[in-house]
């Protein structure tokens, strides 16, 4: 027999793989559990999978346990070439988040996307720094990288979460422990980070490019962000006729109920204010966002309309 022969049989016949995939966008979850891709007389009960494992220390490991994972970042990007799809960045905050869980996953035996006293996923990436508008995570154990790459490529889950053209960045961590490769991957869509005045100096240019000329003193707007309705006492004097707030982590357009405002005509002046966030999301990253807009022949009758 041919000795590669002898030896992908051998792997086939003594490799096993375990995968689930998990996606979220802000607060919508999708759970997807692949299909065991193990021989059948092996469970996540079997003694192979204790609840305490002896994990090798990455410190004297670190150099192969990369390599893996560099090879599963290639593989990845290769499966989304042959699709089309862009290639991904790699992310270090979504790396370390993913080593933190896989160094759990390896500890506990049975993989899962959250453990007892564990935070979740998105809690888990914004923790170790990432800043995102989408998360994913696709975890695993088996003997390969590359049938831990090929069990997640067959998997409709985790296929789509692998090749999920939405998202821009990956951090990948393996852990091996009694033999066994636990692997995580976490995908991202990157939020930039942004400072309150550059949030508001890039909605600034949309409005321009509106032909809506900005004020330079965003203190009244600011205030308003800050509320839930209403105006504050401080823009009154300056009369203004319309006020929409939002939060959103793109800010590559002016929301549409917005534009079709300033479309009208009966503007001439607008005022930004950005403000923290209002959570609704866990750590998904968002920017909170109000513009004021002042007629062009505001009086003190003229009724404030809002848009939330």
């Amino acid at each position: 027999m041919d000795t590669r022969q002898e030896y992908r049989d051998t792997r086939q016949r003594l490799g096993f793989n375990l995968v689930m995939a998990l996606s979220r966008q802000g607060l919508v979850l999708c759970l997807a559990l692949a299909a065991p891709l193990l021989p059948a007389q092996i469970s996540l009960s079997n003694p192979a999978f204790p609840a305490a494992l002896t994990i090798e220390a990455r410190s004297g490991n670190t150099q192969a346990l990369r390599a893996r994972e560099s090879e599963l970042f290639e593989l990845t990007n290769q499966a989304r070439a042959a699709q089309g799809v862009a290639p991904l960045e790699w992310d270090p905050a979504l790396a370390s988040a993913a080593l933190n869980h896989c160094m759990r996953m390896a500890a506990e035996g049975p993989i899962s996307h959250q453990y007892d006293g564990e935070p979740d996923l998105s809690q888990r990436a914004g923790r170790a720094g990432a800043h995102f508008s989408l998360i994913e995570e696709n975890v695993a154990a088996g003997s390969y990288t590359d049938q831990i790459q090929q069990g997640w490529m067959h998997s409709p889950g985790h296929r789509a979460n692998l090749l999920n053209p939405q998202v821009d960045r990956i951090g990948i961590a393996v852990v091996a422990a009694n033999g066994v490769l636990y692997a995580v991957a976490d995908f991202g869509h990157a939020v930039p980070v942004l400072t309150q005045a550059q949030v508001e100096a890039t909605i600034a240019k949309r409005l321009r490019m509106s032909g809506i000329p900005v004020r330079a003193d965003s203190t009244g707007a600011r205030q308003a962000c800050a509320l839930d309705s209403g105006m504050p006492a401080s823009l009154n004097e300056l009369r203004p006729e319309f006020i929409m707030r939002w939060q959103d982590a793109d800010l590559s357009r002016l929301p549409q109920p917005l534009q079709d405002r300033i479309a009208s005509g009966n503007y001439s002046e607008a005022a930004v204010g950005s403000c923290p966030s209002q959570s609704a999301g866990g750590t998904f990253t968002a920017f909170r966002v109000a513009v004021v807009l002042f007629g062009a022949r505001s009086t003190r009758s003229a009724p404030l309309l809002s848009s939330k």
